[in-house]
């Protein structure tokens, strides 16, 4: 059996999303483990322990897959400005996990640029054990729409992503777009990267009767949500929404227009409140359209099928984003997504056709999109459609088989024997 040692150092793939480092990322790693589970490749899941009550090996992504809380510094949330020194610890745990368990791992798969340089230590360690790597998200991209100081990647983190680069055997990029971003900005070696978009478990996110979702989440049949899903920080571009939201074009609209914003901590106290949520709630009251914009705070994965399908459209105004898997899963549902044409969601969403892509900090081409779509039903109904046909091609089994491509191309003779036989039992 093929054996995967998966690194997510700063964030556990089982956390609620919507927190300020749980996103994206999360359910990448959550999903990927889970089908290759289901085609018979074992995957552990190594992870810094967050909670001390927590146990620190746990079953819950099926197949005979763990994930692993490996103790590296305090047993409590972090920043990830503050654990990077703790990763020689974390890859010291992994190492006596593995002596401990008796077990052999073929490729590590690592996460982010912190997981990448723990990688090394363990292929060191191991004798080479090859090392596939993702970024989800790159330094050098965040500085280049960063609005000031704090929002920059430090140094570290940007040496450190090129020592990733250097080291990893595959980089697994999730576009075209950061395939070219890694080889203008950082110079990365073309021959390491390969293309492989993020996933999306079309048997969890699928299209909802729209009165049924909406009772669901408590909304009334003539209701009008749109939906924002996604951490609270300025690279989102929450502020442009809300601004479009406020918009006469939208006020204008026959039934009320209401905007569910998912994510962050809403009503935490004034003192434990991020910047960015205080910022965009004095920007509702500023804007005198506290009463149409709803804080959700967090959402469990269980749920978001729910809140996608009764939502008129998802809008997702990043300023950068390397994917966009909130939008998939959105389109997966039926819903219509309208995106700024950055990054990932450039390629991810149709213009005209699975939605709408717009210029990023753009209220008024936002609210242009947004009033469009919201007062034509038939558009919205065809959109919808388009998007969930669409969102097919990016179902995990589809994704998975072509990862394994990549681990067959690193592993031994004889693992790769298991891997043909385990490819062609999922054609």
């Amino acid at each position: 059996m093929l054996r995967i040692a998966m690194l997510s150092y700063h964030t556990c793939p089982l956390a609620t999303l919507g927190g300020k480092d749980t996103g994206g990322m999360n359910v990448y790693v959550r999903d990927l483990t889970r089908e290759l589970g289901r085609m018979g490749i074992h995957v552990d899941v190594f992870t810094r322990s967050q909670d001390e009550h927590v146990p620190h090996v746990v079953h819950e992504l099926g197949f005979g897959n763990r994930v692993v809380h490996v103790p590296a510094g305090p047993e409590t949330p972090k920043a990830k400005s503050e654990i990077a020194n703790y990763i020689p610890e974390f890859a010291e745990g992994i190492k006596k996990f593995a002596i401990e368990k008796g077990i052999t791992y073929d490729v590590i798969h690592s996460h982010y640029w912190m997981s990448g340089l723990a990688a090394e230590m363990l292929s060191d360690a191991w004798g080479g054990t090859p090392i596939v790597h993702m970024f989800h998200t790159l330094g050098e991209m965040k500085n280049r729409v960063a609005r000031s100081d704090h929002e920059r990647a430090g140094e570290d983190r940007l040496k450190g992503e090129r020592r990733v680069l250097r080291r990893a055997d595959r980089m697994i990029v999730a576009t075209l777009a950061e395939r070219t971003q890694l080889r203008f900005l950082y110079r990365a070696n073309d021959q390491k990267m390969i293309v492989i978009p993020p996933g999306v478990d079309t048997s969890h996110f699928y299209s909802i009767p729209a009165d049924e979702a909406k009772q669901f989440i408590g909304l009334k049949p003539e209701d009008r949500m749109v939906l924002f899903v996604g951490r609270i920080e300025p690279l989102k571009g929450v502020d442009t929404l809300i601004h479009a939201i406020s918009c006469p074009e939208i006020q204008k609209l026959h039934h009320p227009v209401h905007l569910a914003i998912i994510g962050g901590e809403p009503d935490a106290l004034p003192e434990n409140m991020t910047d960015e949520m205080a910022r965009l709630q004095n920007l509702c009251d500023e804007l005198c359209v506290d009463r149409m914009v709803v804080f959700l705070g967090k959402r469990g994965q269980d749920t978001l099928p729910y809140y996608y399908s009764a939502a008129e459209v998802l809008v997702m105004p990043s300023l950068y984003e390397s994917f966009g898997m909130v939008a998939l899963e959105a389109m997966a549902c039926g819903t219509p997504v309208i995106a700024s044409e950055v990054g990932g969601l450039g390629y991810l969403v149709q213009d005209g056709q699975t939605g709408y892509t717009i210029p990023d900090s753009d209220p008024a081409a936002l609210c242009d999109k947004l009033s469009r779509l919201l007062g034509d039903s038939r558009l919205r109904e065809t959109m919808g459609m388009d998007a969930m046909q669409y969102a097919q091609n990016y179902a995990w089994e589809k994704i998975a088989v072509q990862m394994i491509d990549v681990y067959k191309g690193l592993a031994g003779r004889e693992v790769q024997q298991i891997l043909d036989s385990v490819t062609s039992m999922s054609d």
